[in-house]
């Protein structure tokens, strides 16, 4: 490492590397006092407080949040299936209310295991367990889902990405193939209750690689979400780690497969913008150096990604995966007028990448918030001038 800052060193004649550096530390200094003015909504920018960051959604999903609080308040699970069943076949907005549903039963679970609870009965392989104490609130409100109507599609969506989450929680464990086993099962059980959605085989896009499938079964399953929902941005999303270095492809491979999906989608819909996640995939470990975010390859993925959302209706369920990412790139970039608009759009919701990496996502996003928020008055922005969200 010392080697390395030597080099750095050594190659910042003419402050090539000084002056960026010294303005990074400058807008660190102003991003201690924007953290707090960001936190506070009195600030004059509007923004949620810090303890307020809603960590199961991306975006506002209303009619999520009014059946989701019902059924965990009263560990009823008839709400969320009713929101299921009048989603219909909007498929992107059902992909991503199962996976904040499945998420938020993860949750539940895993706080009232920490609390002492959850000692109840086992769940897939034993590494799944819910409490039968009344008024605990536990999650138990999926397994009777599961119980009580078997032949109900949506709670076989949920409950197959429930275990999902499950076994990526504790890669580690014994457990964890046996988990997504079950996961998979549960996958083609849903799979049959609903032949015509795409939820459950994207589902199993993430068991395959976490599973590591074989490229040719991959691309099996591939080609059956492809024919379910050819333009399913949720979809895509789900497929393009796998491709990634890190699991069982490498970059040219997700590079080929992002950009195959943006030169071939039709106008509306978010797959330009699938070219940025690819890029966020490879990212170098030491990654806060502004010439990497100010090249010509990421300009062109984060214009790509702003003329995606532009594209689609502001409520499309996607649209804020999409601006959460661009946060983090526009910062990095340094072009903060734009990151304040992403967040305009955004804030107030954390569940998405790349806050989701990180230890704790509220935190992660705050503090891009208010390095946005000190970038963009350190170059003559006011409270009074707030750009207008995507």
């Amino acid at each position: 490492m010392e080697a390395l800052l030597l080099l750095i060193v050594l190659a910042a004649v003419v402050g090539v590397v000084i002056v960026p550096a010294m303005r990074r530390r400058r807008l660190q200094r102003e991003g201690s006092r924007g953290l707090l003015q960001a936190s506070d909504p009195t600030s004059g920018h509007g923004f949620v407080p810090v303890e307020q960051l809603d960590v199961r959604l991306p975006g506002p999903d209303r009619e999520l949040v009014d059946a989701l609080e019902e059924t965990q308040r009263s560990q009823d699970w008839q709400p969320v299936a009713r929101l299921l069943a009048f989603t219909g076949d909007e498929w992107e907005l059902r992909w991503q209310r199962v996976q904040s549903l499945a998420g938020a039963a993860a949750m539940e679970l895993a706080q009232s295991r920490a609390a002492g609870g959850g000692t109840g009965d086992a769940g897939a392989g034993g590494g799944v367990s819910f409490s039968k104490g009344p008024g605990v609130r536990d999650a138990r409100w999926l397994r009777e889902w599961r119980t009580r109507e078997p032949q109900d599609p949506g709670g076989a969506q949920v409950y197959a990405q429930f275990l999902v989450w499950q076994a990526l929680a504790d890669p580690s464990s014994a457990d964890h193939r046996i988990v997504l086993e079950e996961a998979r099962n549960v996958c083609h059980e849903a799979a049959a209750l609903a032949p015509a959605d795409p939820t459950p085989f994207i589902t199993e896009l993430f068991i395959a690689r976490h599973l590591s499938y074989r490229r040719a079964d991959f691309e099996s399953l591939w080609s059956t979400v492809r024919r379910h929902a050819p333009h399913h941005m949720g979809a895509h999303l789900a497929a393009l780690p796998y491709w990634s270095a890190k699991w069982s492809g490498s970059r040219a491979d997700a590079d080929a497969f992002a950009q195959t999906a943006a030169a071939q989608a039709p106008e509306g819909t978010l797959l330009p913008a699938l070219p940025l996640f690819a890029m966020y995939e490879h990212l170098p470990e030491v990654n806060m150096v502004r010439g990497l975010y100010q090249s010509a390859e990421i300009e062109r993925a984060i214009e790509a990604a702003e003329f995606a959302v532009d594209q689609v209706e502001d409520d499309h369920p996607v649209r804020p995966h999409v601006l959460h990412l661009l946060v983090c790139f526009l910062v990095r970039a340094e072009r903060y007028q734009e990151a304040m608009e992403a967040l305009h759009a955004v804030d107030g919701y954390v569940g998405a990448l790349p806050w989701v990496d990180s230890g704790s996502p509220a935190a992660e996003y705050a503090a891009y918030r208010a390095l946005a928020v000190a970038g963009w008055e350190a170059t003559g922005g006011a409270p009074a001038q707030q750009p207008p969200a995507f």
